[in-house]
């Protein structure tokens, strides 16, 4: 086994960390319920939940008043999530230093994901984070987008495996949003931004109800949202995002790659450029007549560094821009003992933006006789002996490929919660059922066929005009015939003809769920009442195409061609759950808890999960714990069945030491087994009596995962390729050498496994108890996460990523990122300071890059507020100082992108 790793030493810094900001996002202690910032008690949530049937504990389903459950838990409090003004809940997550911004509007600028923001816990990938709305599945998980957020009460974030309470994909951990339930009065708000450079304009508004009726029996809510965010289309309105590609260093240079700025088609202009014989290095102006094309510093055979001319870098979007529309009503009324409820959602959410423009680079050969040439030019052909010659073309004049995509989203659930023998045991059951449309096309790309025939051009034998070759044999022909010399000169009637904008699928995706449990303590032991969970779920999830579009169908365009994707599974479950007190004295109460899962998939068969726990708590000061557990995930409908998506890219090529920019091929595979996770975390809080206010927590985390479900990057392929796995070399397609193409399919791999530390302090400070006369209270917190390693191992070598930190490598991660917030609030006014850090480390260590090293980077955010009456006037600047990105080829996920960033809001409640 070839082993590669890249590591640094930083535990004297983490010690260092762990008293200045000690502790993860873990289980807290309650403080003052409106401060902002707000991190709630888990204990103290979970103390509710007996008075509160509608408290959902999310770490267990275990509800007993005073269980500690063994699992770390955050809770993220309602006016926590309006900090910074962030658009989305996706956006406040990727605050906190577990979570990893994967898919973001600025990382995903086209295809599927385009505009979205689910969330990644640990960096292990959206499909393994479980997100919930209420304790339930539902059919918006994939982007949080599509919660309004004026109804959120709180968000809990479990940073364990839970796959033992709720179910596959809770591997990373487990994200539920808890909506006010008991919402009374109606709320109204609005909120705008804009970057310092005045783009990325974004506005939003919306509304909150809530009432109750029938004697308080009943209740109603509603809430409405709607959000317009521009986005940003040019690249090169930030340094480091434009052209910036890695490429090939010129021979003899000290290091195989660079990551350069600026970097530009040697190959191919918008007006056209000959490449070969006499007139090699001419460009056509608008006229039909040459000059000397501009070039910059070559970067191998196809790019160079400066120089006139574009890239793909150039034309791609900085943030995808995007409009959505969300609304959500509950209606609920008791019944006795029980509370029947029935809920509903709608999402709306689309955008159609320009991608980038087609081109042909060197690969169109052109005949002296083509009648669109110009007459000097071919006779400087005739004169050199030259019968055609090579050329490159970007289409930009022929208008950029377009992505627009539609995605509706409608849920709707009904259920009951109630109690019975006195309030000791609880029940719960709901069935809900939801469907995601995502409809989406491509406009104005290259047909394949179509496009070679209209290039094809002949003079015309009856009067000599210019017309397609294929007209000799077919008359009737459509083809039209296209001029490729000089920007704008080609017929509009050619271009509609080479060029369709046809490209389209609708995708339909549906999930239906059922859940039934049962919670009480049956009876009791020498320390207490032992409480049990049992219950069982049922899943049935599908997705199906239509609508798509004949020409994609046939697999007709050049570039992207959409696929019907059809597929779905079932899913039966029962679970259950055990808590026993153990040891119950003013000194310690050690609590003992497991559970179990058993689930039959209808396509992979048996599976199940378990989890097991031991709690103490000292003195009630100190709450130490321990869990273990066995984790599953089946693999989702896109990993299961997606027949065929298109990506291009660079990439380096360890052999040869040469970059290319590749076709990669990626899809579904339906023999997917299931993936196997093991989880164990090990920590404690401490809230010191003699110290009121003062809550700090730390705790380990190790997670491994057998047969890891991944679909690989190009760049990993053609890396693990090069060390020896040659099943990966298979899926790779080269043409004397050089690699044209990588298909990347969702494999199994042998092995994911990461583990860490985090670390939280927070210490609460009202400031009367400083001096009677002052108002209002100040509030610290910090969060950091140390990762110590993340691996995969897929049998042949196992490679490191935690200090890989560009944008490219599939789980790069920082060892260190952190935050420390500053708060001071009264009844009237209101203010924050927070400083971000995210630890640099290398673009990517397997690769011989000559500026491979990326520094770390710390951004301070600062916000103010006023509340007058019902009325609550907010201002926030994220990254104050304006720093700039790394080197960034695509999409950043570690480091801030957008730059310098002013955004307000308002909201009026009555």
């Amino acid at each position: 086994m070839t082993t590669t790793t890249y590591r640094r030493s930083l535990w004297p810094a983490a010690a260092a960390c762990a008293v200045v900001c000690a502790g993860a996002a873990q289980a807290r202690s309650a403080t003052d319920a409106n401060a902002l910032a707000q991190v709630a008690s888990a204990t103290a949530q979970e103390d509710d939940a007996a008075a509160n049937p509608d408290v959902v504990i999310t770490g267990s389903r275990i509800d007993r008043a005073g269980f500690d459950a063994p699992t770390p838990t955050t809770i993220i409090g309602g006016d926590a999530l309006l900090v910074g003004n962030r658009p989305s809940i996706a956006q406040v997550l990727n605050d906190l230093p577990q979570f990893r911004a994967t898919t973001t509007p600025t990382t995903n600028f086209s295809g599927t994901a385009s505009g979205s923001s689910p969330a990644d816990l640990r960096g292990l990938g959206t499909t393994r984070t479980l997100t919930l709305l209420n304790g339930r599945r539902f059919t918006g998980s994939g982007d949080l987008n599509t919660v309004p957020q004026g109804l959120i009460s709180r968000v809990e974030v479990v940073t364990g495996g839970a796959s033992a309470a709720w179910g596959s994909g809770a591997v990373g951990g487990v994200v539920n949003i808890l909506l006010d339930t008991k919402l009374d009065g109606l709320a109204i708000g609005a909120t705008t931004g804009v970057s310092s450079r005045g783009d990325a304009f974004r506005y939003g508004v919306d509304g909150t109800f809530g009432t109750r009726f029938a004697g308080g029996r009943g209740h109603f809510m509603v809430g409405v949202q709607y959000f317009d965010d521009e986005g940003v289309l040019d690249r090169d309105s930030r340094p480091n995002l434009g052209s910036t590609t890695l490429y090939t260093n010129p021979a003899g240079s000290a290091h195989a790659f660079v990551i350069a700025p600026d970097v530009n088609y040697s190959n191919a202009s918008v007006g056209g450029l000959i490449t070969s014989g006499v007139l090699a290095g001419q460009t056509f102006n608008r006229d039909g007549t040459l000059r000397p094309f501009i070039y910059g510093n070559p970067r191998g055979s196809a790019v160079m560094v400066g120089g006139e001319g574009t890239s793909l870098r150039d034309e791609t979007a900085l943030a995808a821009p995007y409009r959505r529309l969300n609304g959500y009503a509950r209606l609920s009324f008791a019944v006795g003992d029980a509370t029947v409820w029935t809920d509903a959602s709608y999402s709306r959410m689309r955008a159609q933006y320009p991608f980038y423009a087609e081109s042909n680079r060197d690969n169109i050969t052109i005949s002296r006789d083509n009648p669109f040439l110009p007459v000097a030019v071919r006779n400087r052909l005739i004169a050199a002996g030259q019968t055609s010659f090579r050329f490159g073309r970007v289409f930009e004049d022929y208008g950029y490929r377009t992505y627009g995509y539609t995605r509706e989203t409608v849920d709707a659930a009904i259920g009951v919660d109630g109690s019975f023998a006195g309030g000791d045991w609880r029940y719960s059951a709901y069935y809900g059922h939801g469907e995601l449309s995502d409809d989406r096309g491509y406009l104005n790309q290259k047909v394949t066929a179509n496009f070679n025939r209209a290039i094809d051009v002949v003079a015309n034998p009856a009067g000599g005009a210019p017309i397609c070759r294929v007209a000799l044999t077919d008359p009737t022909t459509a083809c039209r015939p296209l001029n490729l010399f000089g920007e704008g000169n080609a017929d509009p009637a050619a271009v509609a003809y080479a060029f369709s904008s046809g490209a389209h699928v609708r995708n339909t995706t549906k999930l239906d769920t059922a859940m039934v449990s049962l919670r009480g303590d049956p009876f009791s032991l020498w320390a207490g009442p032992v409480s049990v969970a049992v219950g069982a779920e049922a899943r049935w999830e599908s997705i199906a195409s239509s609508d798509l579009d004949p020409l994609s169908a046939a697999q007709a365009f050049t570039t992207f061609n959409f696929s019907l994707i059809n597929g779905g599974f079932n899913v039966k479950e029962g679970f259950g759950e055990v808590a026993v007190p153990l040891l119950d004295q003013p000194f310690s109460k050690i609590e003992f808890s497991a559970a179990g899962r058993y689930s039959h998939y209808s396509n992979t068969g048996n599976v199940t999960s378990w989890k097991l726990g031991v709690t103490d708590r000292v003195f009630d000061d100190l709450l130490l714990r321990v869990s273990t557990s066995r984790d599953i995930r089946s693999g989702s409908l896109t990993e299961l069945f997606n027949t065929r998506s298109t990506t291009q890219s660079n990439i380096a090529d360890p052999t040869t030491k040469t970059t290319y920019q590749i076709v990669t091929f990626g899809g579904g595979n339906p023999n997917l087994a299931p993936e196997i996770g093991r989880t164990t975390t090990i920590g404690g809080t401490f809230s010191p009596s003699s110290v009121p206010g003062l809550n700090l927590s730390v705790d380990y985390f190790d997670i491994r995962i057998k047969g890891a479900i991944a679909t690989l990057s190009g760049q990993d392929i053609v890396t693990r390729c090069a060390n020896g796995n040659a099943a990966l070399c298979s899926q790779i397609v080269r043409a004397n050498g050089v690699i044209t193409t990588v298909f990347a399919t969702f494999v199994n791999l042998a092995e994911y496994h990461t583990n860490g530390l985090d670390f939280e302090a927070s210490y609460d400070l009202p400031l009367s108890t400083v001096s009677a006369s002052l108002p209002g209270k100040l509030r610290v917190r910090g969060l950091a996460t140390y990762v110590d390693s993340l691996t995969t191992d897929d049998g042949v070598s196992r490679i490191e990523y935690v200090g890989d930190v560009g944008e490219a490598v599939p789980f790069g991660t920082p060892h260190w990122r952190g935050n420390l917030t500053v708060t001071y609030d009264d009844s009237v006014f209101g203010a924050d300071a927070r400083v971000r850090y995210v630890g640099g480390g290398l673009w990517n260590h397997l690769l011989d890059i000559e500026n491979n090293a990326i520094s770390a980077k710390a951004y301070l955010d600062l916000g103010a507020r006023v509340r007058i009456d019902g009325l609550t006037l907010s201002a926030n600047v994220t990254n104050v100082f304006d720093k700039d990105a790394p080197p960034t080829t695509t999409g950043q996920i570690h480091y801030d992108q957008m730059g310098r960033y002013f955004s307000m809001a308002a909201r009026i409640a009555f």
